[in-house]
């Protein structure tokens, strides 16, 4: 599994991170975004979420209390988890997973809260406090993880 560290000491750092991302995703990836709170996991995926669709204005809210938003982009469906109030990794299934990961591109926050079920055909970036700025780390399928 390639490694990629990317510092990313502004929003402009994290929203160059999103575009690469999103220029590579296709249907059936899942976007694995590790990290405790603050860290800037809302940040990258509405980065790549604007990228997809090409707007850079395109409103991306924190699905925290929805657990979920889906985006209808030129790059295909984008599902947007946030899993951090799921209480058993079963319940992701009644948040769309299976069509999701069928015929879309899957942003997951928290991926942790899944267990067993977070599949190992991902990519996981893990995000993190780096000085005054933040850090991703890049793993798993070189196609993704390989700039």
């Amino acid at each position: 599994m390639p490694i990629f560290a990317f510092p990313l000491p502004d929003e402009a750092a994290t929203e160059r991170l999103g575009d690469l991302l999103a220029r590579r995703l296709q249907v059936r990836d899942l976007v694995a975004l590790h990290g405790g709170l603050g860290v800037g996991k809302t940040t990258l995926a509405r980065a790549v979420l604007r990228a997809a669709s090409g707007d850079p204005a395109l409103i991306v809210p924190s699905p925290t209390f929805t657990l979920v938003e889906v985006y209808e982009t030129r790059r295909g469906t984008f599902w947007h988890f946030d899993l951090y109030r799921l209480e058993a990794p079963e319940q992701v299934f009644e948040l769309g997973w299976e069509e999701a990961r069928a015929d879309g591109i899957a942003l997951v926050e928290w991926p942790e809260r899944l267990g067993g079920l977070l599949p190992g055909d991902r990519l996981d970036v893990m995000l993190g406090i780096d000085g005054a700025g933040r850090r991703a780390e890049l793993r798993g399928d070189e196609r993704l993880a390989g700039f």
